[in-house]
Order: C-alpha cells, then sequence, then structure tokens
C-alpha cells in the first residue's frame, strides 16, 4: 500500500515537474532581453501586456494600446513601442527616448 503510494505521488511530482518545464518554455517564446543603456532589460510579451523587468529590479507593467504599426505599451509614464525587435523606450516624466539595443529572445539556463 505504501510502495502503491509513494509510486503515485512521484508520478504526480513527474508530472508537474513536465509542465513546469512548458510553462517556462511557453513564457520564454514570448520574452526578449534587451540592452537598455548598456544594462539588461527584460521583457514579457502577455496578453495584451509587456512586463518588464528593469536593470534596477523594478517590475513594470505596460499595457497594450492602439499603434497605427507595430507595436506600443504604456502605463502613462512610460511607453514601449516599435515593430519586432526594434523598440524604443519613452518615459515621459523626464523626456527621454532610449532606443532598446541588442534586443534577442530570451534563453532560459539550461539545467
Amino acid at each position: 500500500m505504501r510502495l502503491a503510494l509513494f509510486l503515485l505521488a512521484a508520478a504526480a511530482l513527474a508530472g508537474c515537474a513536465d509542465q513546469t518545464k512548458k510553462e517556462e518554455a511557453e513564457a520564454a517564446k514570448n520574452t526578449y532581453v534587451c540592452l537598455l543603456d548598456g544594462e539588461r532589460l527584460v521583457i514579457r510579451f502577455d496578453m495584451g501586456m509587456a512586463r518588464m523587468l528593469m536593470p534596477s529590479g523594478d517590475r513594470i507593467d505596460l499595457y497594450q494600446i492602439p499603434s497605427a504599426s507595430g507595436v506600443r505599451f504604456s502605463n502613462g509614464d512610460l511607453e514601449l513601442r516599435g515593430k519586432g525587435i526594434e523598440l524604443v523606450l519613452n518615459d515621459a516624466a523626464t523626456g527621454k527616448e532610449t532606443t532598446l539595443t541588442q534586443c534577442a529572445p530570451y534563453a532560459p539556463p539550461k539545467q
């Protein structure tokens, strides 16, 4: 009886691990890494949002807004726009517009 419960638990944990790997792979498909003023910026595009992990460690959510062409996301303070991996970040508070460089799909670390 204990052996059967152990085997059932082990199978359930293996299924969870497989599901986690699938979810990570799916998230990585929509995630890009760019340089913002020479520092690493991670952007994940997900259901009408762009979620950014700033070089400072701050997390910022931007919401998709209509664009004549390309993509455009904003939260009122920051705006991310562009086509493909050519992206520009505009800070309304400072008026600074920065072209993101070396944007590439995120590759999760191999385990």
